[in-house]
């Protein structure tokens, strides 16, 4: 493949609350579920995006988060999968899907987030990586990302294969696709059938119809547990039967069918190729548990509060809160970020050079177990808690965000800063340090900027702790 995998598309977060039965509520005739266990995951085009990191491909996610608690879970998540996350900002709250389960069966789903936000205009970058793809899938899901205009003129100038999986309530694809992907019940919502027809007549006509309005190469319709219809150039269609019989939670089927096309077309396989190897993948992912058993243990959420003083500024939400009022009179958001392990002068002269470059300043500290991992089980000497409370104190932080990863990349993707610091010396005259940082990849995805500040010679928490052991073994 000459280039990434990108999926575009709207993400939603999606949750399995499982639970047993024993009782009926007593002021109303309906069943009461005792939660035993709850995972979350991400769902739509965020979904999509996961399967396909899962088989090994580079895989590139552009999507709008919200500046919320559920748009900084969403950025873990697809983080621990390895998709690397393009956002657009989105105004209103994440969309979430909670399933309330018992037994393995579905009682009730809980849809909250409200109507659909307007996702932000995409940076260079993400038009960039769009022409750079080697295949794209639109995983659409009718919150408005599709819709997008400029992203819309980028797919159109793309020369990858576009695979593009529809909503009823989304926008039409671009002309020209590949390859459309809608289920039976989405094709009888974009062309109706006629009374009396039978089922593979009324898919053969709704791909046919769809292929003629969006001047697509095929349309392959995906018939659940009897494979997928596909209808080309030729007036017959392709029947393409499931390997065998698969039954199971589908939830995520066409996720993965649409994934696994998009895959097989960016290594160059043709249309009825790719279908063939969708419905076969699609069907060992029923028949293996689904997406239960398909998607590696989420990772840990992000702290939402922290107890003690201070703690008021520290977590999800305090951010969350800040982003908004400070975006809503177009402020500009400055963050940095590290160990920040024995908080000492060097740390509070960048921080302070830091909140005079925006609006407010967000510091992202490593966790415990992220300060283990990067500098040995000895460390960190002082908890994350007490170091974030400790940044919280000062009067040139305005929030603390704790992050589990190695690296803050996916909580930049979040919190999307205008402006990156790092301490750093300008006197070394080593060039352009902004340049080589870590994170000025990352920022460059929705347009922001890495700087270096200076900082004071010869402060370092590892001298520091050197220093102070060499002084008690005297």
């Amino acid at each position: 493949m000459r280039g990434p995998v990108v999926v575009l598309g709207d993400t939603l977060l999606d949750r399995d609350v499982e639970g047993v039965v024993n009782r009926l509520c007593p002021d109303s005739p309906v069943p009461v579920l005792d939660e035993t266990a709850a995972s979350d995951r991400p769902g739509g085009a965020g979904l999509a995006a996961v399967f396909a990191a899962a088989q090994g491909a580079e895989v590139v996610l552009v999507t709008a988060l919200a500046d919320d608690a559920g748009g900084a879970r969403l950025s873990a998540l697809l983080a621990a999968a390895g998709v690397r996350v393009y956002p657009l900002a989105l105004s209103g709250a994440t969309p979430e899907k909670i399933r309330l389960r018992a037994r393995g069966r579905v009682l009730l789903r809980h849809d909250r987030g409200g109507a659909s936000g307007e996702p932000g205009q995409p940076s260079d970058e993400v038009l960039r990586v769009i022409g750079a793809a080697s295949a794209v899938l639109v995983s659409d899901y009718g919150r408005g990302v599709a819709r997008q205009p400029a992203l819309r003129d980028a797919l159109s100038a793309t020369r990858a294969p576009v695979v593009w999986d529809p909503h009823p309530r989304g926008p039409a694809a671009i002309p020209g696709v590949h390859l459309a992907t809608p289920n039976e019940s989405e094709v009888r919502d974009l062309v109706p059938a006629l009374p009396g027809a039978s089922r593979l007549a009324t898919a053969s006509r709704g791909a046919q119809g769809l292929r003629r309005r969006w001047r697509a190469g095929a349309v392959a319709v995906t018939l659940g547990g009897d494979g997928a219809l596909l209808c080309h150039a030729g007036s017959t269609p392709l029947v393409v039967p499931t390997p065998g019989s698969a039954e199971g939670d589908t939830c995520g089927a066409g996720d993965r069918f649409a994934a696994a096309a998009s895959l097989a077309l960016a290594q160059g396989a043709l249309v009825s190729e790719a279908v063939q190897a969708a419905v076969a993948e699609a069907s060992a992912y029923v028949a293996g548990g689904g997406v239960a058993a398909a998607l590696p243990p989420p990772a840990r959420p992000m702290p939402t509060s922290v107890v003690g003083p201070g703690g008021d500024r520290v977590g999800v939400a305090p951010v969350a809160t800040l982003l908004a009022e400070v975006r809503a009179t177009g402020g500009t958001v400055v963050a940095t970020g590290g160990c920040f392990d024995l908080l000492h002068a060097g740390h509070v002269a960048t921080l302070q050079a830091a909140r005079q470059l925006g609006d407010c300043l967000i510091v992202c500290v490593n966790s415990d177990a992220s300060v283990a991992g990067l500098k040995g089980p000895d460390r960190p000497v002082m908890s994350e808690g007490d170091r974030a409370r400790l940044l919280a104190a000062l009067s040139c932080v305005d929030a603390v965000l704790i992050f589990d990863e190695p690296t803050p990349d996916a909580a930049l993707s979040w919190v999307r800063p205008d402006v990156w610091v790092k301490g750093g010396d300008y006197a070394t005259g080593g060039g352009d340090d902004a340049a080589t940082l870590p994170e000025a990849e990352v920022l460059k995805r929705w347009g922001g900027n890495t700087v270096v500040v200076p900082y004071l010679d010869g402060r370092s928490t590892t001298d520091m702790i050197v220093r102070t052991l060499a002084e008690r073994t005297r």
